[in-house]
């Protein structure tokens, strides 16, 4: 997506990740800018949009059991709390020990100590380490002997330290399980490290027949995604899989999915034309999963460009080592590069890039500076002219060239140690099949001899599973106030940073080899990966200078022609001045912290803005314990990553790969590192898709350090009544590190948590199913505090029992914004349709009759919606029957209206309230006089209508 030519109507972004604003890249917040004409076509239709967000279904039954419903709501999902197995192994880790479990699955995503090993050192093989751990722990894992021994090692990786990285596949009938299998980490010396995954404790006894076809799944896939992929059925194996290749080089083959009834038979899809991975329901053709393969980055660091200081000029290099002998074309077992200027991702003849003479591939960079002006300078060199057609055609056959030239150094740099990404561990080869297919100027043609608006201003991976070819496409830049007329091909650290992509994609993997990193904070630590990563090795190599003094390392250094693409340099240091490190409006200057997670961007949590925390971090771990020591740990530690990490998660990670690589001798400097950055012992996250983390500066206290208590009672704000039931518990403490800090109020609303390290917890949380969550930050001394909680039960609730029972419009709940999300008690999620004259209605049935004493409405806009979408006149019925309705309020909500908003109920219509009917009948934008008739759709509420959350508090009647 070109980030310069954001529409003003915005696209559903949809599903698992709703709620978060997904831009290509990052500009200074200076530097928006409205879409020029020409350049890309403003999206009115929400059923065409550019990528659909990830989706996993499986991410319900976490939300729903992490809500802990009460037995007498008689709640469909039951919670997965930690067994008391699990809590004794975890107290048997230590203060540093980690027994995570998952909520959808009761079984544990990790079990690992930041301080030590689970295992003793043993001369036993790897598997049998492993397995004999299962069995020690069988409880825990929830897998009798049997289930052990029906695990399928699918994968033995030895990284460059000697570490075995196994990966284990429950299977039904030769079917295996998606991405609920167990990895398994041990050291050469044979210490088990830590054991992820979250196996399924039930599996069904049989495989069960498949009514979709692999064809019809792929269908539904390509439909899922609004693609046009015709590809076609090429091979059938025979075996229990029923593994099916398609055209495009993809395939579909059976597993099994864990769903709210049990696991599911279902197909899962690789489009490789379309950029995604599928699990599609083999009974009904149900989208289960959904998950982009492609990367895409208008963000990104380019020293190594023409006319820098250094490596910016064309020098003799040597391609021998990735061409064969006389090559024809550029094609060897690093990649494949052609110049897929029609963008129909075919090397087409003319596309290919032939030699220049014998053995030489030797093509002259012509310097558009002269001709273009503006931003073109000798520092900054042009490679063509936006204002002239085909004029990239001169420098075609060089920007190929080049873009090979880096494709191979990257290749090799990541191969060779300390970071050994390797053929086993996943990397990019023809002899694997899998070279990277790069794509040069790709989509220069598209718009008679110049790039469309599709095609500018960017870059993007596509990064399939192993064994599929990775595609990366280069874009040319446009002149403008920000960018200069350059080609992303002849930038080092484009492709370097898109070839990153590659491999954080291919390390942070389920047990079956997928890709996990869909969540907002493992996305952001997807960019960050890029950037430092190339700019560990340009700075390394002398191409670019770190000094003491602040503000050296700058991505997007060429393309802004001396400035940066991020907000700020990479060196930024925390207290930074504000001189160099300017931060932005919502984060303030300096450099960033975890409490600056969603803040760096001003529309909320964005995957490279808030990649900026974890890139500054690692370039301060880097500079405290050396580059190759970083280089070593940060990549272990993506191999030792859980699915769908936090920042928090991927700190642990790093710790274990110091336990691993080094004995623990790094761990005191890497845990300062993180605390500096607010990342330390006592901060809080919910999970990988928490977008308001809570930051802390403290190293782990000592193991002996006296502990506290805390207690109190929880009871009804309205009613005055204890409430049983209700979690209290310390975010980022309640399930993981040793000492698991929750408990459960009793019938009398009391509750007690011992064995607290003393120090100051944010997100310590009272929450149940149908109250909202109450949220206090609490300093715990060694001895007993008493926290009393009123919370206040939202009968509106879908946690506590509440439900829509009608609404109109369309439903959008696969980009999730569907109508439940008015009532799942999101301030940031909502119910989002489409603009209709008479109107768009919704009723939803409470679980009780209530006599109300407030209703609350937040209509602010959602689903990716400017605030024009939010609504603006209303009208609110209620009835004791669903039958009878009685208008309660009818009003317009004034313009800039987004937060949680008290309705006044007219008198005698709140009383024994059994269902409401709420319609939202104009936007704000419409009331503003944005959307005349006359004219095309401009903004987001002259076709979306959008409310956020609907809320009810009383008593039962």
């Amino acid at each position: 997506m070109n980030p310069l030519s954001v529409p003003s109507v915005t696209r559903r972004v949809g599903a698992a990740t709703a709620g978060v604003l997904l831009l290509a890249g990052l500009l200074p917040t200076t530097a928006q800018a409205a879409p020029e004409p020409g350049k890309g076509a403003a999206a009115t239709d929400r059923q065409q949009p550019d990528r659909r967000a990830d989706y996993d279904s499986r991410a319900g039954l976490g939300a729903a059991a992490a809500a802990q419903p009460t037995a007498a709501l008689a709640a469909k999902v039951v919670p997965q709390a930690p067994t008391a197995a699990a809590n004794k192994l975890r107290d048997s880790l230590g203060v540093q020990g980690i027994v995570e479990i998952d909520k959808s699955t009761g079984t544990p995503r990790r079990v690992a100590r930041l301080d030590g090993f689970l295992t003793v050192k043993s001369k036993q093989k790897p598997e049998k380490i492993a397995r004999d751990y299962l069995a020690a722990h069988a409880d825990v894992f929830g897998l009798d002997a049997a289930g052990i021994a029906n695990l399928t090692l699918r994968q033995d990786y030895v990284d460059v330290e000697g570490t075995h990285h196994l990966s284990f596949v429950q299977t039904v009938g030769g079917i295996p399980v998606f991405g609920n299998g167990l990895k398994a980490h041990i050291t050469k010396t044979g210490q088990l490290v830590q054991v992820d995954g979250a196996p399924l404790k039930a599996l069904p006894a049989a495989a069960g027949s498949a009514k979709v076809t692999a064809a019809g799944a792929r269908a539904a896939a390509v439909k899922d995604v609004f693609g046009d992929s015709a590809a076609k059925v090429t091979k059938t194996d025979a075996g229990a899989v029923r593994k099916t290749t398609f055209s495009d080089g993809g395939n579909a083959k059976l597993v099994w999915f864990q769903a709210a009834g049990g696991a599911r038979l279902a197909w899962q899809t690789i489009a490789v034309d379309e950029g995604y991975v599928h699990v599609v329901d083999a009974a009904s053709g149900e989208v289960l999963y959904r998950q982009s393969t492609v990367d895409a980055d208008s963000a990104v660091a380019w020293p190594n460009y023409p006319g820098a200081a250094k490596g910016g000029s064309q020098k003799k290099v040597d391609l021998s080592k990735w061409l064969p002998n006389n090559s024809p074309r550029l094609a060897g077992n690093v990649a494949h590069v052609y110049s897929d200027v029609n963008d129909d991702n075919i090397a087409n003849p003319t596309e290919e890039v032939a030699p220049s003479g014998k053995k030489a591939f030797n093509f002259p960079f012509t310097d558009f500076s002269a001709a273009v002006g503006g931003n073109c300078s000798v520092q900054y060199q042009c490679s063509w002219d936006p204002n002239t057609p085909n004029s990239w055609q001169v420098n075609r056959a060089q920007n190929a060239a080049q873009m090979y030239y880096f494709l191979g150094t990257w290749h090799d740099h990541l191969n060779a140690k300390p970071i050994g990404f390797t053929r086993t561990a996943g990397n990019f080869e023809a002899v694997d099949g899998d070279a990277v297919q790069g794509q040069s100027d790709d989509g220069a043609n598209t718009a008679d001899g110049l790039p469309d608006g599709a095609h500018v201003d960017n870059a993007n991976m596509n990064t399939l599973p192993d064994g599929i070819p990775p595609t990366m496409q280069m874009y040319l830049f446009l002149q403008d106030d920000l960018f200069l007329a350059g080609n992303s091909g002849d930038e080092a650290d484009i492709v370097y940073h898109e070839y990153t992509h590659g491999l954080s994609n291919r390390l942070v993997i389920d047990a079956n080899g997928n890709s996990t990193l869909g969540a907002v904070q493992a996305g952001s630590m997807g960019e960050a990966w890029s950037d430092w990563y190339a700019m560990d090795y340009l700075v390394n190599e002398g191409l670019e200078k770190d000094t003491a003094t602040i503000g050296d390392v700058l991505v997007g250094k060429y393309v802004t022609a001396g400035t940066t693409i991020r907000s700020e340099p990479l060196d930024c240091t925390v207290g930074a001045p504000a001189t160099v490190c300017p931060g932005t409006p919502g984060a303030g200057s300096g450099g960033y912290t975890y409490g600056d997670f969603g803040r760096v961007y001003g529309g909320g949590a964005e995957v490279h803005a808030d990649g900026e925390i974890w890139a500054q971090t690692l370039w301060d771990l880097r500079k405290a314990i050396g580059s190759k020591q970083a280089e070593s740990l940060v990549t272990r530690a993506m191999e030792l990553s859980p699915a769908n990490p936090s920042f928090l998660d991927e700190r642990n990670s790093i710790l274990a790969a110091d336990l691993v690589v080094n004995g623990g001798k790094l761990s005191k400097s890497i845990w300062k590192v993180f605390a500096k950055r607010g990342m330390g012992y006592f901060a809080a996250s919910l999970d990988g898709d928490d977008a308001a983390p809570v930051e802390d500066f403290s190293v782990p206290p000592a193991a002996d350090t006296p502990r506290g208590t805390l207690a109190g009672k929880v009871t009804d704000q309205d009613s005055g009544v204890p409430v049983q039931g209700l979690t209290v518990g310390f975010g980022g403490h309640a399930s993981g590190f040793a000492g698991d800090l929750q408990a459960t109020t009793a019938a009398d609303g009391t509750y007690t948590i011992a064995g607290i390290l003393p120090g100051t917890y944010a997100k310590v949380f009272a929450r149940g199913a149908g109250y909202d969550q109450q949220v206090a930050t609490l300093s715990i001394p060694s001895h007993t505090v008493r926290k009393d909680w009123s919370v206040r039960r939202d009968w509106a609730a879908a946690s506590g029992g509440a439900s829509v029972i009608d609404f109109t419009g369309p439903d959008y709940t696969p980009y999730g914004c569907g109508p439940v999300k008015l009532i799942d008690q999101s301030q940031s999620i909502g119910w989002g349709s489409d603009v209709d004259p008479a109107g768009q209605h919704i009723t939803v049935q409470l679980p009780a009759p209530v006599t109300i004493s407030e209703l609350s409405i937040n209509p602010s806009g959602t689903c990716g919606d400017d605030l024009t979408a939010s609504t603006g006149g209303y009208r609110v019925e209620t009835s004791p029957d669903g039958t009878t309705w009685t208008e309660a309020a009818a009003g317009t909500f004034p313009n800039g209206t987004a937060t949680a908003t008290p309705v006044a109920l007219n008198s005698g219509t709140g009383t024994g309230v059994a269902f409401i009917r709420y319609t939202m009948l104009t936007t704000q934008g419409q009331d503003a006089g944005l959307c005349p008739a006359d004219q095309p759709p401009s903004f987001s509420g002259c076709v979306f209508q959008d409310s956020t959350e609907l809320s009810v508090y009383g008593a039962t009647s």
